[in-house]
């Protein structure tokens, strides 16, 4: 049986839960976008396929700042839950220069790539962060 200050924590997690969602599901789908707009650039896209993947990866990163704040909230709020907080993506200033400077197959290859894995890294976190949330609701159901 769960305690009511049991409940209000997991109250207080949930909340958390409700507003680190939709970010997910925000940054998953810019960085879908910047992953189709990197194919494109790989085919020989050219300076506004790179403006508009930059702009994508751009928006992405700003989802995943704010997941990263929110993500400590929530580990504060589930100190016996341990999970990787650290999904942000860092293309680095020089991948971005060199996407632009040398826009050629390696550089797109290379860019494309750092893509990818970002985009594999939200999809997991959206099932933990979902795993999560049925654990708690669970818990709060008892």
């Amino acid at each position: 049986m769960t305690t009511e200050m049991e409940k209000h924590e997991i109250n207080d997690c949930l909340v958390i839960i409700d507003r680190l969602m939709p970010l997910i599901s925000e940054a998953e789908r810019q960085f879908s976008s910047a992953r189709n707009w990197g194919f494109l650039d790989m085919l020989g896209g050219g300076l506004i396929t790179d403006i508009i993947k930059h702009t994508k990866l751009s928006r992405a990163a700003g989802c995943m700042n704010e997941i990263n704040y929110l993500l400590r909230d929530l580990e504060r709020e589930l100190k016996d839950v341990k999970f990787t907080t650290d999904y942000s993506m860092n293309t680095g200033s020089f991948s971005t220069f060199a996407d632009f400077l040398f826009d050629g197959i390696l550089a797109d290859t290379y860019m494309q790539s750092k893509i990818m894995n970002s985009l594999d890294q939200v999809r997991e976190l959206h099932h933990r962060i979902e795993y999560i949330q049925t654990r708690l609701l669970d818990m709060k159901n008892r």
